[in-house]
């Protein structure tokens, strides 16, 4: 209620003073007039005492205030830390009591101490492991596997090659060779490295008829037509050997048969000294005829 009143004279000694400032701001000729004619002081020493008492107790009420907000913010924060310290001391001991717990029912299912489930997840780690060990194993294996057929494929793929170049060599030498004899050899070793080779038949039974051994030559065509049926090179082949034989039947059976495999074979019996015989016979007559017809 004193501060009360103090705060309440401190405003209405001033409200004066700041309705007259407010009224009329005077000049300082004026002020200086208005000090040099006060013929007593504003304020009496009692009102200053007193309002200087009141400012004095007004500060250490704030700091008395002060000082209660600080006591009340320190008990907030002990209070914070007892609780966590509270807490974490719960916290320890509820695990505790889990582990303990945990311990009772190991127990209780069979294990009875650490070392039985240390040796327990030995064995189930080691059991994991061969499993693992099993597996790639087997994987590695299917690999290695895998790698050596590959390997022995690009092995008899090379192998081919080099046969093939083998046997394209050979068959160059065989065109740029004109005796027979040599032609022979040469298709031998061509066969040698791919046995019953169609081709090579064919071209060997030719070179037999030149050194006039027809019945070699026909053998030589049948080998031929065993592996491939439709060979019309075979069919003229047997052709010029039954003419050279003096079978003109079968030499005209075979040569229709290589014109059906083949049209290239109706010109070709035309001028080819080895079916010289056959040009006077009737079948080969009409033959030649349906040709020209056709």
């Amino acid at each position: 209620m004193s501060r009360f009143l103090t705060i309440s004279l401190f405003i209405a000694l001033l409200l004066p003073v700041q309705l007259f400032a407010a009224e009329q701001i005077p000049s300082e000729q004026q002020m200086r007039e208005s000090v040099d004619n006060l013929k007593e002081p504003l304020y009496t020493p009692f009102i200053e005492r007193y309002v200087l008492d009141e400012l004095k107790q007004l500060r250490t009420d704030m700091a008395a205030q002060r000082a209660e907000m600080i006591q009340m913010t320190v008990d907030k924060e002990l209070s914070a830390a007892d609780r966590a310290v509270g807490y974490a001391t719960d916290t320890v001991t509820y695990f505790f009591y889990l582990i303990a717990a945990a311990s009772s029912v190991l127990v209780l299912v069979g294990w009875s101490s650490i070392r039985e489930i240390k040796e327990r997840v030995h064995t189930l780690a080691d059991q994991e492991i061969n499993s693992l060990i099993n597996e790639y194993e087997k994987r590695l294996h299917a690999i290695e596997q895998q790698l050596s057929k590959e390997t022995q494929q690009i092995e008899e793929n090379r192998e081919k090659i080099e046969h093939t170049q083998e046997v394209q060599s050979l068959w160059l030498r065989a065109g740029q060779e004109t005796s027979p004899s040599n032609k022979i050899a040469v298709y031998d070793q061509i066969m040698a490295i791919r046995p019953y080779d169609v081709e090579a038949l064919t071209y060997k039974a030719d070179a037999v008829l030149e050194l006039d051994e027809p019945q070699w030559a026909s053998n030589l065509c049948h080998q031929a037509l065993e592996s491939d049926p439709e060979n019309g090179h075979a069919f003229y082949q047997l052709a010029c050997a039954n003419t050279a034989m003096n079978q003109f039947d079968e030499a005209i059976r075979y040569l229709k048969q290589a014109i059906q495999c083949s049209d290239t074979y109706r010109e070709q019996c035309k001028d080819d000294p080895a079916l010289e015989p056959l040009k006077s016979h009737p079948e080969l007559e009409v033959l030649l005829k349906n040709t020209v017809e056709s």
